[in-house]
């Protein structure tokens, strides 16, 4: 078993859509970033890559790279979930050893908007993406009180933990 934690947070600008765990969600902002600054994608992904040992989101996506302006953060946990699958894979008595997810952990950190709505259509697109079913995946969010920059509404932040198991059965 092996357990990656991921963290990542991005201003709150005008002009730009919402992405959250894949979705689209009305507000009246969206996350400024290289990419679509799917806040709790990029913190999936470097909660994924730790697990692996692999390091983080910015060394195998640099915001430097062209390849990756206003790219899906869900092209990029495909990509990571590649790596990752590649990179843990192993023969084991004559078989192909890959890892599985075992759970997914999320917690959101916005003062607005409410992520409840959202959580289930989260759940799935993760699920669609990842092989991992939808109920093995736990969204859950949290304001901060008015405190600090997410309390303000300057940005929103995600937290996620990731449990691997990369052993034969």
């Amino acid at each position: 078993m092996r357990i990656g934690q991921g963290y990542d947070v991005h201003r709150l600008v005008e002009g730009r859509p919402l992405f959250l765990g894949g979705v689209e969600i009305p507000f009246e902002k969206g996350l400024d970033g290289h990419s679509d600054a799917d806040a709790l994608l990029h913190a999936l992904c470097d909660a994924l890559l730790g697990a692996a040992a692999m390091g983080d989101i910015g060394r195998h996506f640099p915001d430097t790279d062209p390849a990756y302006k206003n790219i899906a953060s869900v092209t990029l946990l495909e990509k990571t979930w590649a790596l990752v699958e590649q990179h843990c894979s192993e023969i084991v008595d004559h078989e192909i050893i890959t890892p599985k997810i075992v759970n997914i952990d999320v917690t959101i950190f916005a003062q607005a908007p409410k992520i409840a709505p959202w959580a289930d259509r989260m759940k799935e697109r993760i699920a669609a993406v990842l092989p991992v079913l939808p109920n093995r995946v736990n969204i859950k969010a949290t304001t901060t009180e008015g405190l600090g920059p997410v309390g303000r509404g300057e940005g929103i932040a995600a937290m996620c933990v990731v449990l691997l198991d990369c052993q034969k059965d």
